[in-house]
């Protein structure tokens, strides 16, 4: 079954136009979920708003949004009033500029679609728009109203579609200065430089995704299973914490690791012999 889109709309650069549908590309729908249950009775608890003041259940038709402009003094704002504020949606995905595939900073990145025709008719088009983009190596700059939000939106070339990331604002994006603000200014160099460079050279490799297990949703996973067949469940030792070592000795033992080729096992089935 053909997965369900997210939103469908027009793709439009300059006066070409594309019907396309976006698709969610990542999820968290399969990870482990747990309910809140009364100890007591097993039974789910009911989540519940109640006035901060006097403790007594609000009714959902009394729930209204509110801004706090100062302490305990909040400005309410109407279902109706919200909704006219969204912006009116065309359904228009329009192409602003074309940048760069690298020249956008990733931690501007938010959530990524797949993003395909949305008819057989509009293949051509899409493919034109797709090609074009891959043979001279950018990306789309476009903007649109999704999900009651007017969106920046970076679209590239993927494959046999593209993908098109949801980009966050810059008020959204936290200036780095802070964080950074404490490390030393280092100048690493000689031999520590080279023995990481190394390390670096021989631990090369190649991204695969599959090679890397969510070991926390794994072990949820044994847990429940064990729980429910009723089997003992072993406790793991903490991590003892690791020796505080002279960095440059580190690096010369992890050059030495990282030089040793890997030992193949030792064969222990009988040979196979021959006619």
């Amino acid at each position: 079954m053909a997965p369900r889109a997210n939103w469908k709309g027009i793709l439009q650069v300059a006066e070409l136009t594309c019907p396309v549908a976006l698709y969610t590309a990542a999820s968290t729908s399969d990870r482990i979920a747990f309910h809140t249950i009364n100890r007591a009775t097993g039974h789910r608890v009911r989540r519940e708003f109640v006035d901060s003041d006097n403790g007594k259940p609000v009714e959902r038709d009394d729930q209204v949004k509110g801004y706090e402009i100062s302490p305990d003094d909040y400005v309410i704002l109407e279902p109706d009033e919200i909704a006219a504020a969204v912006p009116d949606s065309d359904k228009t995905l329009a192409v602003s500029a074309f940048v760069g595939c690298g020249e956008i900073d990733k931690v501007y990145f938010d959530k990524p679609y797949y993003l395909s025709p949305a008819q057989q008719t509009a293949a051509e088009a899409f493919a034109l728009i797709r090609d074009g983009m891959r043979r001279k190596g950018v990306a789309a700059l476009a903007q649109t109203v999704l999900f009651r939000r007017v969106r920046t939106v970076l679209i590239r070339a993927h494959d046999d579609g593209m993908i098109a990331n949801t980009l966050n604002f810059d008020y959204e994006v936290r200036s780095a200065v802070e964080a950074f603000h404490d490390i030393p200014d280092l100048k690493i160099k000689g031999e520590m430089l080279d023995l990481a460079r190394h390390i670096i050279d021989t631990k090369k490799g190649s991204f695969d995704p599959t090679a890397f297990e969510d070991r926390y949703e794994a072990a949820l996973a044994d847990l429940v299973k064990a729980k429910a067949e009723g089997r003992k469940i072993a406790r793991k030792q903490p991590n003892r914490a690791g020796k505080v070592v002279d960095l440059m000795a580190a690096l010369r033992e992890s050059a030495g690791i990282a030089a040793k080729p890997a030992r193949k096992p030792a064969s222990t089935g009988t040979r196979r012999k021959s006619g």
